[in-house]
């Protein structure tokens, strides 16, 4: 839970550490973004590692060292100091994050499996939606630093339960796959480049060299990566990617991430700027979003004894877009947030049943010694459709915010080149106070239709995760019946 929460907690104290350490709120960004990259790279490498070591081993290690990180960001005397500890944070919660589904995988079978990647998933998610309510508490109760010291208790707890009571899992009889030190430095640089420019591009630009050469090389990197793979045996066995539900369950990972996680920041920022709320307030209302994740996923393991994966999930993209059409609904009437508590509680319902049924088909279609790998390929994709979503909807937001402040509105925000650029910026975040009473109407029109926009397109992606869930039909057929496993490994969901 740590693990996610830390994803989203840190954004609604920027502006507090940006003040306290005396420094740029661009900088500050930064402690963000450095976990954000640190934790997606390492996603991959981390997940075949655990196979091969052991994943009780790479577990206890990740959370050791991310204990330590939270510690180093919570003492840190400056940004930089701050900005590596977050990366430290971020390659510590990859190592963890990494083989947790194949632990699961080896600690239960049957429908003990199916309850327990469930409560994984619904904890999991609601984690990354709670981020702002911590967050909030604590920076105006005792302050930022102790969004990263409260990690560290917790941390010491989970390393010493973890080496007294978790059995080691990585499988005993396998034959033992070579390490490959270059095909892991490939599998990191390749999604550190691919991450890069979907953190930095919507403030650097996306046509910016610096985000346009590190997409180049991520594509090359990754070309270089599969090609080093082609013997069989080294980080990543290219053969689970041509397993359709594997790989369906992959992309319908990142689908779902880029849709749920992806529309968050602008949720938030509707709430708080639209809507004159505080930190701790958006928190709050977003507790209809994080109370129907956790009480959907009671139930899941539940449905996942009646219905196939293919129809779960293809009913929780459903359930999704009928959730961000709500919202959009809310935003185009100016309704205010009372407006909005069941397009989140759809939007939850929907995350809490889509995610349990990918999981489980990610390691129940594989060989049990290939358990670690397949989780860590598959929780490889859902930071990058994060990011992807946060970029993506980020370009639409602010280019239809742009259109929205500059359709003729006589001496509204477009009277002028010099009245043009401080409008918009004081509108982007929400600062609408800083207006001219005269233009604060257009500029809500104008970013209530932005937020619209972004909801209607990220429906669109939920879509797409209806069709897609066709993929894995050919997993479902094959677990009507019991007893029925896949190499060494039961079958579920």
């Amino acid at each position: 839970m740590v693990m996610t929460l830390d994803v989203t907690v840190v954004n609604v104290a920027l502006s507090d550490i940006a003040r306290d350490l005396d420094a740029g709120l661009g900088r500050v960004q930064w402690t963000v973004s450095a976990y954000s990259l640190a934790f997606g790279a390492l996603l991959l490498t981390a997940g075949a590692l655990s196979d091969r070591v052991g994943r009780r081993t790479v577990f206890a290690a990740g959370m050791a060292l991310f204990t330590l990180a939270s510690a180093g960001c919570g003492l840190a005397p400056g940004t930089g100091t701050l900005i590596a500890a977050r990366a430290a944070q971020g390659l510590g919660g990859a190592l963890v994050f990494a083989p947790t589904l194949a632990l699961l995988a080896a600690a239960y079978e049957g429908v003990r499996r199916q309850r327990a990647i469930a409560a994984f998933a619904a904890v999991a998610s609601a984690a990354g939606a709670l981020g702002p309510v911590v967050g909030g508490l604590f920076v105006q109760t005792l302050g930022w630093r102790w969004i990263f010291l409260v990690n560290v208790p917790i941390g010491v707890l989970v390393v010493a339960g973890a080496l007294a009571r978790m059995p080691e899992s990585a499988a005993p009889h396998q034959t033992r796959r070579r390490l490959d030190p270059v095909g892991a430095a490939l599998g990191v640089a390749a999604l550190l480049a691919l991450h890069y420019p979907l953190v930095t591009g919507p403030q650097a630009g996306w046509t910016a060299p610096q985000v346009l050469g590190s997409a180049a090389a991520g594509i090359v990197l990754a070309g270089a990566m599969a090609a080093s793979q082609r013997g069989g045996d080294g980080l990543i066995d290219m053969a689970l990617l041509r397993i359709r539900a594997f790989s369906g369950a992959a992309v319908l990972g990142f689908l779902a991430r880029m849709s749920s996680l992806g529309v968050l920041a602008f949720t938030t920022l509707w709430l708080r700027s639209a809507h004159a709320l505080s930190a701790f307030e958006v928190g709050l209302y977003l507790l209809p979003l994080t109370g129907s994740l956790l009480v959907a996923g009671l139930f899941v393991a539940r449905l996942q004894t009646a219905f196939a994966p293919g129809q779960l999930v293809a009913a929780g993209f459903a359930l999704q877009a009928l959730g961000l059409l709500a919202l959009a609904a809310a935003a185009g009437a100016d309704a205010g947030p009372a407006a909005t508590p069941w397009g989140l509680v759809l939007l939850g319902a929907g995350g809490a049943v889509i995610f349990p049924p990918l999981m489980g088909v990610a390691v129940g279609a594989v060989p049990a010694e290939r358990a670690g790998m397949a989780s860590g390929l598959t929780n490889a994709c859902y930071p990058l459709g994060t990011a992807a979503g946060v970029a993506v909807f980020g370009a639409l937001f602010s280019a239809r915010l742009e259109s929205g402040l500059g359709t003729g509105h006589g001496s509204g925000p477009t009277a002028g080149a010099d009245g043009l650029v401080p409008a918009r910026a004081a509108v982007e975040t929400g600062r609408f106070e800083l207006l001219e009473p005269a233009l604060r109407p257009i500029a809500r029109s104008a970013f209530s239709g932005a937020f619209t926009a972004v909801c209607l397109a990220s429906a669109l992606v939920c879509v797409l995760g209806v069709l897609a869930a066709r993929t894995l039909r050919t997993e479902a057929c094959g677990l009507g019946s019991p007893g029925r496993r896949s190499s060494s490994v039961t079958q579920t969901s």
